[in-house]
């Protein structure tokens, strides 16, 4: 009879699967395995409008764009990774490289994607590195170090990352390459300190970077004392002084007038 073909003591009755507790699977590494590796270039524009076009080496320059709008920033990465877009008002926003419109057409406004507020704008755009730190400060000069993973976000809300007061924003992000952060503010006035006089946070207002009579910070970046303090011109050249350790002196000091011959636009970039 079948009841005694199949009785559980039986070969053919034996139970063949057991009860146990489900595995944690990385549900996002296994999406991620599913999407092709393939080169791209994302494109932002000073309006908001974002787009992934095909491949690296691209001619920018010949690009289109809405009439009135222009060119904000390009990123040469990979459909596999996450793009980190950091907006003037503290937070960091991430999107999937695969989930950008192609680069026929001006591309979407990144507002479709992300719950960015229209009074700001983007102030730096990056594929997160692991173990890679960056300073983030406001215009008032306050900020701190900060890893890339914790920047990373899921939610369309991004992450509060910089603490910034009425009129203040976020306007530096530069990834940390030396021991060493110059520092100089609209006034023209450079100071150079120790990087390790930053403090690692997650998220804050961070400490004083520079002082300021008035105008605030404009640029800043980080250097190895072995290499110097460089600087690119208008022509992207480097450029360089003999002389800068005169500039060394603690975080928070208000500096001196910066050497001869830097930028007249007083950035580290005179592009």
């Amino acid at each position: 009879a079948a009841r005694e073909v199949f009785d559980p003591g039986k070969k053919l009755g034996k139970r063949r699967s057991n009860f146990d507790v489900a595995k944690d699977i990385d549900t996002d590494a296994a999406l991620e395995a599913l999407i092709v590796k393939e080169p791209v270039t994302v494109v932002l524009s000073s309006m908001g409008w974002i787009r992934a076009l095909k491949g690296h080496n691209q001619k920018l320059e010949d690009l289109k764009f809405k009439e009135g709008d222009e060119l904000a920033m390009a990123l040469e990465c990979q459909t596999t990774d996450k793009v980190v877009l950091m907006a003037s008002g503290g937070r960091a926003f991430t999107l999937g490289a695969d989930k950008l419109p192609g680069g026929r057409g001006h591309g979407e406004p990144i507002r479709l994607q992300l719950e960015v507020p229209e009074s700001e704008a983007i102030v730096d755009m990056f594929v997160p590195q692991d173990k890679a730190r960056r300073v983030v400060a406001s215009n008032k000069g306050y900020g701190f170090i900060v890893t890339d993973a914790e920047l990373i976000s899921s939610t369309r809300k991004g992450k509060i990352i910089l603490n910034v007061g009425p009129k203040e924003v976020l306007a530096i992000c530069v990834k940390v390459e030396g021991d060493l952060i110059a520092s100089i503010g609209k006034n023209r006035k450079l100071v150079i300190f120790k990087t390790e006089e930053l403090p690692d946070m997650a998220r804050g207002k961070g400490v004083k970077i520079q002082s300021f009579a008035d105008g605030g910070l404009l640029d800043l970046t980080t250097f190895k004392r072995a290499d110097g303090l460089t600087w690119t011109d208008t022509a992207g050249r480097q450029q360089s002084a003999d002389d800068w350790k005169d500039w060394i002196g603690k975080r928070a000091q208000a500096g001196r007038l910066a050497p001869r011959g830097f930028n007249k636009n007083g950035k580290f970039s005179g592009g």
